[in-house]
């Protein structure tokens, strides 16, 4: 049986990487996935898979780090459907830089898109989701906000934002049926990590940090979100699920 048949999933970040693998791994389980990205010609590419496959996807074009933009959407999608059973906020933006060259405005972009498009967005669905008796909120976040990351300190901020943002949102909506969990990736092969990925040394030493010796794939994480978003986690709120290869267990990584 399909984990997530008749529900109404909206996808953040969805044109590529982590979202791309949840979108379709969604429409896989039977949702009907709303794609929201920033530009339309990539969604059109993630949505025309979904629909060969046989399975529901629909396009949302809106820029999160804009409020009214972002909760128009979100409000679209519930009045189109009747109801809006699953948020995935994993939309993202960051900059690079030692903290004492970084600008005002660099500090300020981490948390644009980060953290305030997941609390415009979570707040959104909060208030729709008590209104119709429950639902899901999955925010992801990073190994990032979990350890600090040289020259990535206001990503790093804003992903720890996340996380205890969405346990406080988890408390608030326990009573109502509306669950908020965490997902916590490591390093994953996308295409904001391609840079890295595609420089064999760099890969290699990030490899070798890791217990499990390798990056992770979009959907490894895509599988954590699908679990949590999905009624088999009906008991699970304010959760941190990892999803790392190990690499935050690990106190002294063991170099081969």
């Amino acid at each position: 049986m399909s984990r997530l048949a008749g529900k109404i999933a909206f996808v953040t970040g969805a044109s590529s990487g982590i979202g791309e693998a949840t979108a379709i791994r969604f429409a896989e389980e039977g949702a009907t996935v709303v794609l929201c990205g920033r530009r339309a010609e990539p969604l059109h590419n993630v949505r025309d898979r979904i629909v060969q496959a046989g399975g529901k996807a629909e396009i949302a074009v809106a820029d999160v780090s804009v409020e009214s933009a972002y909760v128009e959407v979100l409000e679209a999608t519930a009045r189109q459907h009747g109801r809006l059973d699953i948020l995935v906020n994993n939309a993202m933006a960051f900059t690079w830089g030692a903290v004492e060259g970084m600008s005002t405005e660099d500090w300020h972009a981490n948390f644009k898109t980060t953290v305030d498009g997941t609390f415009w967005g979570t707040r959104t669905a909060v208030r729709l989701m008590k209104a119709q008796g429950g639902g899901s909120i999955v925010n992801i976040a990073s190994i990032c906000g979990l350890f600090g990351t040289a020259w990535m300190s206001g990503y790093s901020a804003a992903k720890a934002a996340v996380i205890n943002f969405s346990r406080a949102v988890a408390s608030e909506g326990a009573t109502s049926g509306v669950r908020c969990n965490v997902v916590i990736p490591g390093v994953v092969d996308t295409p904001a990590m391609a840079g890295m990925m595609n420089d064999p040394k760099a890969r290699g030493n990030t490899e070798k940090l890791i217990p499990m010796k390798r990056v992770g794939l979009p959907v490894e994480v895509a599988n954590a979100i699908v679990f949590l978003a999905s009624d088999e986690a009906s008991y699970v709120t304010g959760a941190s699920l990892n999803v790392d290869g190990g690499r935050s267990a690990d106190l002294y990584t063991v170099l081969e």
